[in-house]
């Protein structure tokens, strides 16, 4: 594969998604290791280039054998779903929120139609979508219905560091309920297999501790000792090279020299702080286990500075380039 197609809906119109696609697609960089393809609406890419003051052609591409990929162009799948015009920034629309999910309901089909190998997405609004009566709660939940997937992993990367979550939106006191030891050594599995289908054959895994010294034996709580380790003893059975519990004071820092290949985080925050106190502009999610790879910028709408031409591309750059990475390589 030469330079992949990644295929980048723009989102939520009301939100930063239109202008950090048109800013990321100023980077030379993006047109050397891919072939981005925008899923859109024309006003709303207008818009974008108004307010961020950049020229760039725009080229609306109906078939594929139009675009022409090349630096200094945008080419536009134009859905023409939506009047943006009529969109204000930084609000909570039925109309956007409709909109963005037929941006990502036409880049399913187009991957699925062997013209792309990748998306990249932009952010979509929760609210927006429940107003247009769209019955998902977010791009991971949309993706699997279209794809069919059932419980596609979430792993975030930023350098060399990989991190998976054991359990996401759910509160704290939830979280260390939910750790079990049946679900962490399936978790095991699931990760040991997202990682090879990224292309690495035998990974390194460690597991974070849940709580301080990962518990110091007992003393500090008894997670470890009466799920985790056991979890992770019988992950060794399958001769699955998973370590742990490890402090997750140091785990992170440990993984990101080089050690591990992944990180299995227990809760939420513990592994998103860890990701993002490295780089917090470069910290992408990864979805693993659909039909394609897919990445996403990890903020949301950022309706506060919708139209200011404040918000910064280093993420959806990055997003791209990760995608266009892992397309070479991804297998199911």
């Amino acid at each position: 594969m030469d330079r992949p197609v990644v295929i980048i809906p723009i989102g939520d119109v009301a939100g930063i998604g239109p202008e950090i696609v048109v800013k990321a697609l100023t980077n030379k960089e993006i047109y050397s290791v891919s072939k981005p393809l925008v899923v859109g609406e024309l006003m709303a890419i207008k818009r974008a280039l108004n307010v961020t003051n950049l020229s760039l052609n725009i080229n609306i591409v109906n078939i594929i054998g139009e675009a022409k990929f090349e630096y200094g162009t945008i080419d536009l799948i134009n859905l023409n779903n939506v009047d943006s015009n009529n969109i204000e920034f930084g609000k909570v629309q039925a109309e956007a929120g409709k909109a963005a999910f037929e941006f990502i309901k036409k880049s399913v089909e187009i991957i699925q139609n062997g013209y792309a190998s990748a998306m990249a997405t932009t952010p979509i609004n929760k609210e927006a979508l429940k107003a247009a009566g769209i019955d998902y709660v977010g791009h991971t939940e949309i993706l699997g219905g279209l794809t069919d997937t059932v419980d596609p992993l979430t792993m975030f990367q930023v350098r060399n560091l990989r991190v998976f979550f054991l359990t996401r939106h759910v509160s704290l006191k939830q979280a260390v309920e939910m750790i079990k030891k049946e679900r962490v050594y399936d978790y095991i599995l699931k990760c040991n297999n997202a990682l090879k289908s990224l292309g690495i054959e035998k990974p390194k895994i460690a597991v974070a501790g849940l709580n301080p010294h990962s518990g110091e034996h007992g003393l500090f709580g008894d997670e470890e000792v009466r799920e985790i380790i056991p979890a992770i003893e019988k992950a060794k059975n399958l001769e699955i090279d998973v370590t742990g519990p490890i402090a997750a004071d140091s785990v992170f820092y440990i993984a990101l020299k080089g050690a591990f290949d992944a990180v299995i985080s227990l809760y939420h925050d513990q592994g998103h702080i860890a990701t993002k106190m490295v780089d917090f502009e470069r910290t992408i999610s990864v979805t693993l286990g659909l039909p394609f790879i897919r990445t996403s910028v990890d903020h949301g709408t950022a309706f506060d500075i919708a139209g200011k031409n404040i918000a910064s591309s280093i993420s959806m750059e990055e997003a791209i380039k990760l995608a266009a990475f892992y397309a070479k390589v991804y297998r199911m």
